[in-house]
C-alpha cells in the first residue's frame, strides 16, 4: 500500500484523536498572546526616546509576536482554537484587528487554498505562480519583471500591503463605490428601496455584505486605534514602530506560508490529475524551525498535519505528528537555513506536475520552448 493509500486509510482515526479542542488551552494561547502584543508595543514605542537600538530589539520581539497574533486569527478562522463558533469569531476579530485584516473576509479566501491545494490549476498561491507555458509567452523584460517581483528581499513591500495597506485600500475603493453607486441609483429613481439597490450591487473587493460587515468594523476599530495611539504617543513614533513591525511581520508570514508549498519537485498538478491527499504528503512541507520559533508561529510548521485536517488545533499538532510520523515519512523537510533556496521555485511546470525555478525552466525549457519576444 503506497502512502497516499495509506493515509486515506488512517486519517479518520487521526482526527478522532487530535481534532479536539479546549477553551482552557485557547485562552491561555489568546493571553500569552495579546498581552505581550501590547506590553511589547508600548515598550517598543517609548524606548525611542531612549535608544533607537533598544527600540529595534524590542520591535523584532514584538514582530514575533504579531506572526503569533496571525496564526492565532487563522485557527480562529477554522474555528479550530476555541471549542465553539461564537468564541472563535470574538477572538478572530480581535487577532484580525490587531494584525490589520479582517479575519472573517480573510478566512473565506484560505479556506479556498486549502480546498485546492496543490491544484496549481485553481490556485497559484500567494505569488501567483505563472505556468512554463505561460512564462514562455512573456517578452524578455516582462520575464526579468515576474523574477524580480517574487525576490526574497521584497517581503517587507509585500508585508506592508498585505498587513496595512491593501485591507484598508479595498475597503475605502470599495465603499466608495458603492457610495457612488447607490447615489446614482437615488437619482435615478428616490423610491427604490435601499436593499434592492444593495442587491444589485457587485464589487471586485468582497463577495457577500457579510464580508463587508466584517471588512467596516475590522476598518473602523483599527483606524479609531490608531487615532488615539498617534494622539498619545505621537503619530511618527507609534507609526514608525508599527509600519516597520506589521511589514516584517507580514513579510515573515508570507515567506514561510510561500515555502510551505513553493518549493523543489512539490507537487502541483492539474485539475484533471489533483488528489487531495497526495497534495497533502508531496505538496506541503514540513519546516524544521526551532522551537521558540515554532512557539511563535503556533507550530504551524507542522503544515503537513494542518492540510490533511484544519480542524485540529494547533496545539494538538506536533503530538498528532508523533504519533502519527509513518504517514508522514515522504513530507518535504525545510531547514531554516533552506529558505532563501526554496523560495527560488515560483514556476509551475504543468508538463511534469511539479513547481520548478527559472534555472529548471531554462534548462529544460528555453531552447525548444521559448516564444518570439514580444514587448
Amino acid at each position: 500500500m503506497n502512502a497516499t493509500a495509506t493515509l486515506k486509510k488512517q486519517k479518520n482515526a487521526l482526527i478522532a484523536d487530535y481534532a479536539i479542542r479546549s477553551n482552557t488551552k485557547a485562552f491561555i494561547q489568546t493571553l500569552t498572546t495579546i498581552v505581550p502584543y501590547f506590553v511589547l508595543f508600548y515598550l517598543a514605542i517609548e524606548s525611542l526616546k531612549h535608544s533607537y537600538w533598544l527600540a529595534a530589539g524590542i520591535t523584532l520581539i514584538l514582530t514575533l509576536f504579531i506572526i503569533r497574533v496571525f496564526v492565532m486569527l487563522h485557527d480562529c478562522g477554522h474555528n479550530c482554537l476555541y471549542v465553539n463558533p461564537r468564541e472563535n469569531k470574538i477572538a478572530g476579530f480581535i487577532f484580525g484587528v490587531l494584525c490589520g485584516v479582517p479575519q472573517y473576509v480573510w478566512s473565506k479566501h484560505h479556506d479556498y487554498h486549502h480546498s485546492t491545494n496543490g491544484n496549481w490549476e485553481k490556485y497559484r498561491g500567494p505569488l501567483a505562480v505563472l505556468s512554463v507555458d505561460q512564462y514562455a509567452k512573456l517578452s524578455k523584460k516582462k520575464k526579468q519583471s515576474y523574477v524580480n517581483q517574487r525576490k526574497l528581499r521584497l517581503a517587507p513591500m509585500a508585508g506592508f500591503l498585505y498587513f496595512i495597506f491593501n485591507p484598508r485600500f479595498t475597503w475605502m475603493k470599495g465603499s466608495i463605490q458603492f457610495a457612488a453607486f447607490f447615489i446614482k441609483q437615488k437619482i435615478n429613481n428616490l423610491s427604490k428601496p435601499a436593499h434592492e439597490i444593495s442587491a444589485e450591487f457587485s464589487t471586485n473587493y468582497w463577495n457577500t455584505w457579510q464580508e463587508y460587515r466584517h471588512m467596516t468594523g475590522n476598518n473602523l476599530v483599527l483606524l479609531t486605534g490608531w487615532v488615539f495611539a498617534a494622539s498619545y504617543f505621537g503619530a511618527i513614533e507609534f507609526f514608525s514602530i508599527y509600519i516597520v513591525a506589521l511589514s516584517l511581520a507580514g513579510a515573515i508570514g508570507i515567506v514561510l506560508f510561500t515555502v510551505q508549498h513553493n518549493f523543489e519537485e512539490s507537487y502541483a498538478a492539474s485539475n484533471d490529475n489533483w488528489d487531495y491527499f497526495t497534495a497533502t504528503l508531496d505538496g506541503t512541507s514540513f519546516l524544521q524551525l526551532p522551537k521558540f520559533l515554532n512557539w511563535f508561529t503556533a507550530d504551524i510548521a507542522y503544515h503537513h498535519i494542518h492540510h490533511l485536517s484544519a480542524r485540529i488545533p494547533n496545539y494538538n499538532l506536533i503530538k498528532c505528528h508523533n504519533q502519527y510520523q509513518h504517514l508522514f515519512d515522504s513530507v518535504k523537510r525545510i531547514k531554516l537555513s533552506e529558505i532563501p533556496h526554496a523560495f527560488k521555485y515560483i514556476l509551475w511546470d504543468n508538463h511534469t506536475s511539479k513547481i520548478i525555478s527559472i534555472e529548471q525552466y531554462k534548462a529544460r525549457y528555453e531552447a525548444q520552448h521559448e516564444a518570439p519576444a514580444q514587448a
